[in-house]
């Protein structure tokens, strides 16, 4: 067992949750993130930072989601950071541009940042690190 900066164990574990691609139902996303930023000792302001990178991430989602789909959210919690890879079925997938303004938004608040379409799906890879440090 590793220790962290805050003498807590580090602990790693892997969440899913899936959700109907529907707006209504992207806080209990967001809710879900915050609650295992918190576990990860983030700040106030990096849970919040969070919170609006993965709802920003699904937002993405919903876009191109086929109706009566699914968002599917993976976190993984390894170290000092968090991992969300999320993603839909989509009828014609396509990566945003990385000029555009969720990009942005998107690359300001996480450590990492990836986009790609894969198997008639687009999925959205992120991770934020503690502090913003680059440790997971």
């Amino acid at each position: 067992m590793m220790e962290t900066r805050s003498s807590r164990p580090t602990e790693q574990a892997e969440v899913t949750l899936t959700v109907p691609a529907d707006s209504r139902y992207l806080s209990v996303v967001r809710t879900a993130a915050a609650g295992l930023g918190a576990r990860l000792d983030f700040t106030l302001d990096d849970i919040e930072d969070l919170r609006i990178a993965v709802d920003e991430a699904c937002v993405l989602l919903l876009k191109q989601a086929r109706p009566e789909s699914q968002v599917r959210c993976e976190f993984t919690v390894e170290g000092l950071g968090l991992g969300v890879r999320a993603s839909a079925p989509c009828h014609r997938p396509k990566v945003p541009p990385r000029d555009g303004f969720s990009w942005t938004v998107l690359s300001a608040l996480t450590t990492t940042l990836a986009m790609e379409v894969q198997d008639g799906e687009l999925v959205i890879s992120l991770t934020r690190s503690r502090g913003g440090d680059d440790l997971l």
